[in-house]
């Protein structure tokens, strides 16, 4: 089994041969994995958020579905269905593109609050339950979403807080800078560079660091750093709805994963600051008249650096 280190190279380096610059993007999605998190790309159209899911699937190995969210994409055709066979004479299971390990949920919020709300018991417990069976899922299981901007697009759905904080993060994929495109341009000219990608991550690899990734210590004084910032969310003018207890355990576990991919079995300040604003800031819900002056990352930016950042001795080194 390849090293923490090596595998996050590793990845790195197979991302940057099909998306240039997105190494910190690599870094969240693998975090997101290891703490057996779902994943929101959030972005304009065209800036790789359906490619980045696809090569994120192809370096795993396991099962990989797509679903392309359209409002007339019904809940069964998410979660399955029991049809009848006529040769048979018999109703038959047929389980919906989410028996996989990889589920790509393409522009999400195109897809009817219905639809979306079929996938909530599939992202929080890990199951499907059609027409009152029950299905487990495959382990480990990952949804990777991805959604456009839906104050510039027409026909889309917001997804509702409940769903919200089922995504253990939120990332925005953002513009490559003039140098990235232009290399991207010299790499797409001849070939799609994701068609010779091969996958570099066992199913057996990935649920054993999952576990792993609990083992990590997170000393009192980095817990306490982590629920001052939680409780400052519930307490800002600007904000209705703070981060919930979901939240604090979302930020506990993505913290744990990437001390253990920086080689360390202990966290540190950097840990919490560096992730915080990527898996608490969508679960934030402002007031009227904070949504219509600034975001939510503006707002959790300036709730974060009014928290006093302990000192690195608070880790329990070792």
């Amino acid at each position: 089994m390849l090293k923490q280190q090596e595998m996050l190279h590793e990845i790195k380096n197979s991302i940057s041969k099909v998306l240039v610059g997105k190494e910190k993007v690599a870094e969240l999605v693998l975090i997101a994995l290891l703490s057996r998190g779902h994943i929101l790309l959030e972005d304009v159209p065209g800036t790789g958020k359906t490619m980045l899911a696809k090569t994120i699937a192809k370096l795993m190995e396991g099962k990989f579905r797509r679903i392309q969210f359209t409002p007339d994409v019904l809940p069964s055709d998410v979660t399955g269905i029991h049809f009848f066979n006529p040769k048979e004479q018999a109703f038959e299971m047929r389980p919906g593109p989410v028996m996989t390990n990889i589920l790509l949920a393409d522009e999400i919020n195109r897809a009817t609050p219905r639809t979306q709300s079929s996938l909530l018991e599939v992202m929080e417990e890990g199951q499907v339950t059609i027409d009152g069976e029950t299905l487990q899922l495959p382990k480990p299981f990952i949804v990777i979403a991805t959604q456009n901007p839906i104050e510039s697009q027409q026909g889309t759905f917001a997804l509702p807080e409940a769903q919200m904080d089922r995504f253990l993060m939120q990332i925005n994929v953002g513009y490559p800078t003039f140098s990235e495109e232009q290399e991207m341009m010299k790499m797409y000219k001849e070939q799609e560079p994701i068609e010779h990608l091969s996958s570099i991550i066992s199913l057996k690899e990935i649920e054993e660091m999952q576990a792993e990734v609990r083992k990590v210590t997170i000393s009192d004084v980095m817990e306490n750093y982590l629920l001052r910032i939680v409780h400052a969310t519930r307490d800002s003018e600007y904000v209705d709805v703070g981060v919930s207890p979901r939240g604090t355990i979302a930020l506990m576990h993505s913290i744990q994963t990437r001390a253990y991919l920086k080689d360390r079995d202990y966290v540190i300040p950097e840990d919490i600051k560096f992730l915080a604003p990527f898996v608490l800031s969508h679960r934030l819900v402002l007031t009227m008249e904070s949504s219509m002056r600034r975001t939510k990352e503006e707002i959790f930016e300036e709730i974060l650096n009014s928290i006093d950042v302990p000192v690195e001795s608070g880790a329990v080194q070792k």
